[in-house]
This record gives C-alpha cells, structure tokens and sequence, in this order.
C-alpha cells in the first residue's frame, strides 16, 4: 500500500465527502490517476468512519466543507425537486395512456399520489375523548379514519 500524494487523497476526500462508497472511489481514482488503492485504504480519509478517526485536520476540514457545499448544492439538482419529477411522472402518464398501456399508466398515477403526499386522502381525528395517558393516545392513533374526499378527484392531475 503505496502513500498517495496530496492529489489524490484531495480527490478522495472530496469523493466520500460527496457519499461516494469506497469501492466508487477505488475505481473512480483507478480511472483517474492510474493508482490502485484498497477499499480500506480509501475508507481511513473519511472522519465518519472508525478507520478515519484520527484523520488529520487538513483532510477532515475538506471533507467537513465538501460535504457541506454537496448538500446545498443538492437542491438545485432538478430531479431533487418535487415539481420537476411530476411534471416527468405526468409525461410518462401521458405517453403510457395514448400507447394504451393501462397498467404502467395506473402505477404511474399511483407513483404520482405517492410524490405529493396523501393529497387524495382526508384524516380526521374524533375530538370526544382527551388524550390523557399512553393507552388513550395509543387508541386514539387507531381511531384515525381514512375518507375519500368528495371534493378531490380519485385520479391526480398532471
């Protein structure tokens, strides 16, 4: 196990910072550098794990500041984004239903509802009794109803 240079271990920092797993990163710095290095190896630069423990400062602060910047950067990913997906799900809906795919339609629709988050579905809780002890609140959580809404159409709209 040969020591890596500072580019490297740089590239595989930022890697595992970006939730690559170790196995991505050996092939990843095989394609890039040339270099064949052990899952284990590639595994000791990330601070989250056991073998990273005692990882020093320089890296930890990288990957610390990598790690970071990919979550918020995550969010301007568009298939991260709720509305994007839907409008895919309605495309491919769309399609499905004019080849007369029934079924893949239907799964899509399901996927669709899936997405937004029981829309479709109306919870009541009964207010009769108070939640006072743990037996009640446990009742009171199968009391929950599961109503179609009238208002809302059985089918989403894309």
């Amino acid at each position: 196990m040969a020591a890596l240079r500072d580019e490297v271990k740089a590239f595989v920092v930022q890697a595992l910072a970006c939730f690559d797993t170790p196995s991505q990163v050996v092939s990843s710095v095989k394609a890039e550098y040339g270099l064949d290095v052990t899952r284990q190896q590639c595994e000791a630069y990330d601070p989250t794990k056991y073998a990273g423990r005692n990882l020093h400062l320089k890296w930890r602060t990288l990957f610390e500041d990598t790690r970071k910047r990919f979550r918020e950067e995550t969010a301007e990913i568009p298939i991260a984004n709720r509305a994007y997906r839907l409008r895919g799900l309605g495309r491919m809906a769309e399609k499905a239903e004019s080849m007369r795919n029934l079924a893949l339609t239907a799964q899509l629709y399901e996927q669709a509802a899936k997405e937004v988050g029981d829309v479709y579905v109306n919870r009541r809780l009964e207010p009769e009794k108070p939640l006072g002890s743990q037996a009640d609140q446990q009742h009171a959580v199968a009391e929950y109803t599961l109503e179609p809404d009238e208002n809302v159409p059985t089918t989403p709209y894309l």
